[in-house]
């Protein structure tokens, strides 16, 4: 028996899906625009150039990059539920600022794990409803009444 889902899941949905899409345009345009100081939002201190020669500008424009391969791949190929893993790494990397911060006694801009934590937790729950999406539509076998 299907059942169709409720108006206010269906809802639930599409704003889930238009806040994923809005944070893959978020992480991309932010990523890119770190390549300039005039154009990043984002803070980057001056103790973070020379020896290690600006990795967050460096990571951000790489994960921008790889932003936009794993969107194509996945979208062709239909597994949209591998961005859970995505998620938890974006969501992971807000912690591992902090870490990197401590370790390298560096100030870090708290824009950046806010930018992650948003990215991360966007991409876990875009990703986990196409998970439920995909186990819900999954064939469940039953068996058929014998005939006597």
């Amino acid at each position: 028996m299907l059942t169709t889902p409720s108006i206010s899941l269906t809802i639930l949905k599409k704003c889930v899906e238009m806040n994923f899409y809005l944070s893959v345009i978020v992480l991309i345009a932010f990523g890119i625009l770190s390549f300039s100081d005039n154009g990043s939002i984002f803070e980057f201190n001056a103790d973070l150039y020379g020896p290690l020669a600006n990795n967050l500008r460096m990571m951000l424009i790489y994960l921008a990059l790889t932003e936009i391969f794993l969107c194509i791949g996945c979208f062709f190929s239909g597994n949209t539920h591998y961005f859970m893993l995505v998620g938890l790494s974006l969501t992971l990397m807000s912690g591992s600022l902090q870490v990197y911060s401590l370790i390298n006694a560096i100030e870090v801009d708290p824009n950046l794990s806010i930018f992650f934590a948003y990215t991360g937790v966007s991409h876990l729950a875009f990703g986990l409803s196409a998970h439920l999406l995909r186990v819900n539509r999954s064939p469940i076998q039953t068996r058929s009444p014998r005939s006597s």
